[in-house]
């Protein structure tokens, strides 16, 4: 019997490996496509219908619109308990395209949807692909979470590229957006500007307060932001400015203590200048990235049996929409490297995410999470000790 079982088994994950490797050729056009039409958050209408046609051409049931969010997806296959989710992002950024390689991420979901359509027997479990838009910023999972994308999963997994190392335990600090506005009086700037209140002398001293509260700040923390409105013309004392500014911690206490620290900036600044001040937080903040350590390990026991060299680092540097999902369920979020001259967010990883290395290993991930996800189906001790984990707030 034990000897049956393992035979299956090796016969189904070469069956995972050999599935993605068919399917490449069609997964990098798929990828090349999203890439070469970039769409900004809650805006991906064009890869929201070539990825549910894709799928759906390839037999699973495909929600579209799903969630209310009408770039948002689902698609189903298999039947059975357990269901694992898999998920993609397609969101670009704005000026620079797929500059966080989120057409790798799509396919990558796609991958593993695949495979395991074809590995699993009838009865065996249900694989969930959910299309998640928005991730820059949007919090498109948030909304999905809200609205029952994963209720009745046991399990939520998706992959992201970086131009550092596969560190499948990377995680992600917490974070949320700020807008503020300041209001004051316009004058001529040189005939007359003791008439005038100078909102943008107001920002100025804002982002100076913000730049020295940086020096008492832990390493582990961020401020950062940009003006997106200084005025209307040099020769007018601005009337109106505004700014978009970004908090970030380990975790959501220690994000909420540095709202405030940074909030204070810019009353000050308003209190100085006599100008007003109006804010608004954003209403869907991101939680920081809890990586489940027993799905963690078996995934690594799977890169490194494909080649892959696993980074064991654990630190935080960027934030996702991810986080909030792995508060509500056991997740997965695997970091895996690609070549580029510069990280996420320039140019330079644009262009790499475009490139025949980045697919291959793009699909060497999603191979490695794929067994992942098999091994869940098929061992339910994994997803019992995955799940005890989460319930005990070690992830």
């Amino acid at each position: 019997m034990t000897t049956r079982v393992s035979s299956d088994l090796t016969r189904r994950r070469a069956g995972i490996a050999g599935a993605v490797a068919a399917a490449s050729a069609e997964l990098r056009a798929l990828s090349l496509d999203i890439h070469s039409h970039p769409e900004l958050r809650f805006e991906e209408h064009h890869a929201h219908a070539t990825l549910t046609d894709f799928l759906d051409r390839r037999g699973f049931i495909v929600e579209r619109g799903a969630f209310g969010l009408p770039t948002a997806f689902r698609a189903v296959a298999g039947s059975g308990s357990p269901t694992v989710a898999v998920l993609c992002e397609y969101d670009a950024l704005p000026d620079i395209g797929h500059a966080c390689g989120h057409n790798l991420i799509a396919i990558g979901g796609v991958a593993v949807a695949l495979a395991l359509a074809e590995a699993l027997q009838p009865g065996e479990g249900t694989i969930v692909v959910l299309g998640s838009p928005a991730e820059e910023g949007g919090g498109g999972k948030i909304v999905m979470t809200n609205e029952g994308a994963f209720n009745g999963v046991d399990a939520a997994m998706m992959l992201h590229p970086t131009n550092t190392s596969d560190a499948p335990r990377r995680t992600s600090l917490a974070s949320r957006w700020l807008d503020v506005d300041f209001f004051g009086v316009n004058a001529h700037a040189s005939s007359a500007p003791w008439d005038g209140v100078n909102a943008l002398d107001a920002m100025v001293l804002g982002f100076s307060a913000m730049a020295l509260l940086r020096q008492q700040l832990r390493p582990s923390l961020r401020v950062h932001g940009i003006i997106t409105n200084g005025g209307e013309a040099a020769n007018i004392v601005p009337g109106h400015t505004s700014a978009r500014l970004i908090v970030r911690a380990p975790s959501a206490g220690e994000r909420a203590a540095l709202e405030r620290r940074l909030l204070a900036c810019f009353e000050g600044a308003a209190t100085q200048t006599g100008c007003r001040l109006e804010y608004a937080w954003d209403e869907r903040p991101y939680d920081d990235l809890l990586q489940n350590e027993h799905l963690a390990l078996t995934y690594e026991a799977h890169f490194g049996a494909l080649g892959g060299v696993v980074d064991l680092a654990t630190e935080a540097q960027a934030s996702t929409d991810m986080g909030n999902v792995s508060h509500f369920l056991p997740s997965l979020h695997p970091m895996f490297h690609i070549p580029a001259d510069a990280g996420n967010h320039t140019a330079g990883f644009t262009a790499a995410a475009a490139t025949e290395e980045a697919h291959a290993l793009t699909l060497r991930a999603a191979t490695a999470l794929a067994l992942t996800a098999l091994d869940a189906y098929l061992d339910g001790s994994l997803l019992e000790r995955a799940t005890r984990a989460f319930a005990a707030g070690s992830a």
